[in-house]
């Protein structure tokens, strides 16, 4: 039997039976669909976390008081041999390439104003906010170049404490209490949205130094660094270590640039895409047990077709090669459908809901089908392995 004799014979086998080849291939469909689908919301939400993080730009480095090992909070940013301080942040401005330094303290705190209280977060940060975490001033101006020490009382407001508090009234030059102490407002942001579930406009932002004084802390949270595009992460990294270590004497502090946040995330959501396209590959071992059944009832069916083929000259080896090649055959076309069927669902509903991330992984999605296709292979074995160790004679009787 010639090759595209063996191709042709495969496929009238297939196809001559076509509502249970149909059937049988659904299932490998199904399964490779629920593949497509996960993977391809595990993908969105993997772009989506990126976007969220690199709006506020890629070339930041940020240090944190206490030597961690780990990406995360720190147990040392309440307890370090020396706290981080304000004049570290103006220090870290004479290192090369670096652009720009935010010294960061945060918490939450009733602000009153307009008759009116309500609850926020307040952000002790420095002048370059704007510039380094691209937020942009929608009216007023944002915290003026004071003496970074004893700043006045100036406070910014986020958009929704804006509306929360003001409504559509002008808020510049009114007073507010934050802390027991009162505040000039000279701005409000433009809207920001969320990132991981804080609201970055439901906040007010003060100078650094009265943030301290407020929370009533001696060391700052967080010293935010932009450095020039085009700059050498690791020259920056090193600036800043060596100027940190001249003014403690000692290597109490954590540096994490932002790639290297970036790539402890990407790995983290890497493996949560895989861990649901591995789930959903379940349903697609439920589809090669359906594969399996069904060659298993056509061998006995085709008793007499196989006694025939051998007793005109078809080796053991091409009637193996039938059977497997019809179980491949169908999950392939099964695995075509469900891409097509995934592909047409993940475009569905990110038309019904435009906020869900969902992106079409074609890696995942040649994956999956290399997949359904081993997984037919897998379950036309047996059955091939049985049809060619039929004895011809006994085969022919069968009928």
């Amino acid at each position: 039997m010639q090759t595209r004799d063996l191709l042709r014979f495969t496929a009238v086998s297939a196809l001559s039976h076509r509502l249970r080849s149909a059937l049988t291939a659904l299932g490998i469909g199904i399964g490779v669909t629920a593949v497509v689908l996960l993977t391809s919301i595990g993908e969105g939400l993997h772009e989506f976390m990126i976007a969220e993080f690199t709006q506020f730009g890629t070339n930041i480095v940020a240090i944190n008081p206490g030597v961690q090992e780990t990406f995360g909070a720190s147990a040392a940013v309440l307890n370090t041999e020396r706290p981080l301080s304000i004049d570290d942040a103006e220090a870290l401005r004479r290192v090369p390439q670096v652009l720009g330094t935010i010294p960061a303290v945060q918490g939450n705190a009733s602000v009153e104003g307009n008759g009116r209280e309500r609850r926020v977060i307040i952000s002790g940060v420095g002048p370059d906010m704007p510039e380094i975490f691209r937020f942009k001033v929608a009216l007023g101006e944002f915290l003026p170049d004071d003496d970074p020490r004893a700043p006045r009382a100036f406070a910014v407001l986020g958009s929704k404490v804006r509306d929360e508090l003001y409504g559509d009234l002008n808020p510049l030059g009114e007073r507010i209490r934050i802390g027991g102490d009162r505040y000039r407002v000279i701005g409000v942001m433009e809207s920001k949205g969320t990132i991981l579930g804080m609201d970055l406009d439901d906040a007010v932002y003060i100078p650094a130094a009265r943030g301290l004084e407020i929370f009533n802390r001696e060391s700052l949270m967080e010293i935010d660094v932009l450095y020039a595009e085009g700059a050498s992460v690791e020259e920056v990294k090193e600036g800043i270590r060596r100027v940190l270590l001249a003014r403690h004497g000692g290597e109490d502090f954590t540096i994490t640039t932002q790639q290297q946040m970036l790539d402890v995330l990407g790995s983290v959501l890497n493996v949560v895409t895989f861990a649901v396209g591995a789930l959903g590959s379940i349903s697609l071992l439920v589809g090669g047990v359906g594969i399996f059944t069904i060659m298993t009832i056509a061998v006995r069916e085709r008793t007499f077709e196989i006694g025939l083929l051998r007793a005109l000259g078809a080796l053991r080896g091409q009637v193996r090669a039938i059977f497997i090649g019809e179980s491949i055959l169908l999950a392939g076309i099964g695995g075509l459908t469900g891409l097509l069927l995934g592909l047409l669902v993940v475009e569905s509903l990110k038309l019904l809901f435009p906020a869900m991330p969902a992106s079409y992984s074609v890696p995942y999605a040649i994956a999956a089908e290399s997949l359904a296709l081993v997984i037919g292979l897998i379950a036309g074995v047996w059955p091939a392995q049985r049809a060619a160790r039929m004895d011809p004679v006994d085969a022919l009787r069968a009928e």
